[in-house]
């Protein structure tokens, strides 16, 4: 398809979205006019001065805790369909990649890029995404901002923002929640909580919640045990909050959250394997995910006359240690898979011994609102950062039969007869620094008629130490086998910002018009390449570069008839420049982060609800959304490369036999992405829900059904048809829950998948292993009975 016809297509959709906004509003502004406007909005955390819903000009959800149950949502990957635009997709090893209009993270476990999607605690940014599931703990709401946040929340927001907001100590009175629930895959749910005022200043919460159930998957030959289960859960949580209000002007909160998940892991089925059951993996590696977070943060408030100051201080602590089957088969079926005439063998298996992360963090931030309803309302703020994040990475691959190679340390002896045995390994640690001052304020025009302006400047600062080896050879003659050695420092800075008008047609309409850059920086390849060892004008290159993105936005925040009737809708277009993202090298074992040069992205997004009667609600969001590179780019799949080299007759044990011939080989496996889609971005999106609640004997009926559709794309942009094509899927919930009216009791059933679907959630090809094609999938039919209560 030319680009001519596409932006034909996309000026006239936004021509027809902005029209389509504003005639209706307009339409009904006389009888909206008539009526009071509904004063029980819901308040946005996430824009940093408690925005109404309904007032803010940007693209934002908000997910209820009773959403949240209703769908059994209990961790990240949950959220997929109930936000539009929202896509969490599994990588590797069981790590989120979440991106927002097709905007996220396309380097998967890499220490020097930042997400595309900034995840937030109350607030308090998280910085690894293995540390997501933690933070669903005594949550209040899931907020969801979309577009570039580039003056709040700056870098790693170029996709979006997500915000869960905990429930908070209250000083008025006690109280108290719990449920427990039971259901098939022997799940096992336990929540409590509770709220003590200690005194007329002091309150504190406490909250605990325990998840399990066995495996929705197995692995039938694992060595030594036979069945395996995956895609289990067995989670500890617990949160703490204390809360100090000495005066009416003073506020200190003190939180932590700890978090404990010991599993087998995520369930990733190769393509190849000959089972027919998408829950049935033929394969014999014991995998392995232990996630360990602490998280202490600290906010602190005072209220002035003009304006209150905030605190936000954080520390963070992850512990994570995964182990997956590189190569998803048993060993038979991968020698079968890998057998090559030419050398007469193929190899047996390829696993992940151990993937290890450590990282500490520190964030400190101030920021001062203006108080008062004078036209001019505003916030100025900065924010310290400090991560320190340290991977050691196993990989084993061979043609013998020891399946289980041993977790060797990181000091093992460069002669240890174990190092023969290794195909990688890798010790590392990265160190960031980053501080930013932003600023942005909105003035009243007219009554109606507002102009917000913002601006943020950012600067990072990257150092560390890296050392890898591949093959089972290393260069020295003494010492340990793996000796890291100081990387080049990197730094930059940038500027980024928001410009937005907004027009109030009545008190429930509002249309808006915003531009707004978002940024992620650049960083640091740590591998030898072809560029630089062989002068190739492709490869990876020692650096890549900072990744923009320009946002232009028309919305409408609406609504109708005595609010019962409630429709926001969004069209937008991206400038996207430098996508970051995870390229081959023609070198082995040379992949690394490389810049797609341009791609533009647009889109169109309903969001809203109607109470048909008082007792009968209908929500419903939809997205439609497009996106594609728009110049050449030379990139190099790892499954091309890989499959070039072995018809070269050079697999990987006869790569360095003839090198600069296996390399030539690899190279010319490259292919142009222009005209590729952008990756996890489906064209079409959405949910619809129905909701019944009404007096029914001592009590009330809560019943809800609940549809949800993502529809398919490519997981890299290499829109691969075998490796990275994602098909669509359908879901249907189900929920029904009594509260009687008397003890504040309740009781519930959910049913999720109801009609057992074996969708795809990610089609990925693994970047780190043998270049296997693999295959995730949501979870199956979950019926779940809980008892509970909540006063």
């Amino acid at each position: 398809m030319n680009h001519y016809y596409l932006k034909t297509c996309r000026k006239s959709l936004l021509a027809g979205v902005a029209v389509a906004m504003l005639v209706p509003a307009t339409a009904w502004a006389e009888d909206a006019a008539e009526t009071e406007p509904d004063h029980n909005a819901i308040i946005v955390s996430a824009t940093k001065q408690g925005t109404s819903l309904q007032e803010a000009s940007i693209s934002v959800s908000a997910v209820s805790v009773e959403d949240l149950q209703a769908a059994n949502i209990t961790e990240i990957t949950g959220l997929n369909g109930t936000v539009p635009g929202l896509v969490v997709a599994k990588s590797g090893g069981g790590e989120r990649m979440v991106s927002i209009r097709g905007i996220g993270s396309e380097t998967p476990e890499n220490l020097n890029a930042q997400p595309g999607v900034s995840y937030h605690v109350d607030g308090v940014y998280i910085f690894n995404s293995i540390a997501a599931n933690a933070a669903f703990i005594d949550v209040g709401q899931v907020e969801v901002l979309r577009g570039p946040q580039g003056t709040t929340f700056g870098q790693g927001s170029t996709g979006g923002t997500i915000n869960v907001v905990t429930r908070a100590p209250s000083l008025t009175a006690v109280q108290a929640n719990g449920r427990a629930g039971i259901g098939n895959y022997d799940t096992y749910q336990f929540e409590a909580g509770l709220n003590l005022p200690v005194s007329d200043t002091l309150a504190v919460r406490v909250a605990g919640q325990h998840y399990e159930h066995s495996g929705y998957s197995k692995a039938t030959d694992v060595v030594g045990i036979g069945e395996y289960d995956l895609d289990d859960q067995d989670e500890t949580a617990w949160r703490a909050s204390l809360l100090w209000q000495p005066t009416d002007r003073f506020t200190a909160q003190l939180n932590t959250i700890q978090f404990h998940s010991d599993t087998h892991g995520p369930a990733q089925k190769n393509i190849e394997d000959p089972e027919p059951d998408p829950r049935v993996l033929s394969q014999d590696f014991p995998g392995l995910s232990i996630i360990d977070t602490e998280l202490y943060y600290a906010n602190l408030e005072y209220e002035f006359d003009f304006a209150t100051i905030k605190s936000i201080t954080s520390y963070q602590k992850l512990f994570s240690d995964q182990r997956w089957d590189a190569d998803g088969l048993t060993a038979d079926l991968f020698y079968d898979l890998t057998y090559n005439p030419l050398v007469f063998g193929g190899i047996r298996y390829d696993h992940v011994a151990t993937w290890q992360s450590n990282n500490e963090s520190w964030t400190q931030e101030l920021n001062l609102t203006s108080n008062g309803d004078g036209p001019f309302q505003w916030i100025v703020g900065g924010v310290y950062l400090w991560t320190k994040n340290e991977q050691y990475v196993l990989e084993y691959r061979g043609s013998d039969d020891n399946l289980l190679r041993p977790i060797i340390p990181s000091d093992t002896a460069w002669d240890d007869d174990a190092i023969q045995y290794l195909t990688y390994a890798t010790l590392q640690s990265v160190t960031r620094e980053a501080w930013a001052a932003y600023g942005q304020g909105t003035y009243d025009l007219t009554d109606r008629l507002s102009l917000t302006a913002g601006l943020r400047y950012n600067y990072d600062k990257y150092s560390g130490t890296s050392d890898s080896m591949s093959g089972g050879t290393v260069p020295y003659t003494s010492g340990a086998f793996l000796q890291p050695s100081n990387s080049p420092g990197l730094s930059g800075d940038h500027v980024t910002g928001k410009l937005a008008l907004e027009y109030e047609l009545t008190p429930d309409n509002m249309i808006y018009a915003s531009y707004t850059r978002g940024y992620k920086p650049g960083g640091l390849n740590s591998n030898d390449t072809s560029f630089s060892a062989l002068g190739f004008e492709t490869g990876i290159r020692p650096t890549y570069a900072a990744e923009t993105v320009n946002s232009f936005e028309l919305g409408a925040k609406n609504q109708f008839f005595d609010g019962s009737v409630q429709l926001n809708a969004s069209a937008f277009y991206y400038d996207y420049s430098n996508m970051q993202f995870l390229d081959e090298d023609a070198m082995l074992f040379g992949e690394g982060t490389a810049n797609a040069p341009s791609a533009e992205i647009y889109g169109l997004e309903l969001e809203g609800f109607w109470d048909i009667t008082p007792n009968l609600r209908f929500d419903a969001t939809v997205a439609y959304l497009h996106g594609e590179f728009t110049e050449k780019y030379l990139a190099l799949d790892p499954a091309d490369a890989s499959a070039a080299q072995i018809a070269a007759g050079y697999p990987d044990y006869l790569y360095w036999v003839n090198f600069y011939n296996a390399v030539l080989a690899r190279e010319a496996a490259r292919a142009d992405i222009d005209g590729n889609d952008v990756p996890k971005l489906p064209e079409w999106q959405g949910s619809a829900a129905l909701t019944y609640n009404a007096p029914v004997g001592p009590g009330e009926l809560t019943a809800r059904a609940q549809y949800i559709y993502r529809g398919d794309f490519y997981y890299r942009v290499f829109n691969n048809p075998v490796y990275d094509f994602t098909p669509s899927y359908e879901q249907v919930n189900l929920y029904l829950r009594y509260d009687l009216d008397g003890p504040p009791l309740f009781t519930s059933v959910s049913v999720t998948n109801l009609f057992d679907k074996a969708g795809v959630n990610s089609s990925f090809s693994d970047p780190y292993g043998s270049a296997q094609g693999f295959r995730t999938y949501i979870p199956p039919r979950q019926v779940i009975f809980s008892v509970g209560f909540n006063f």
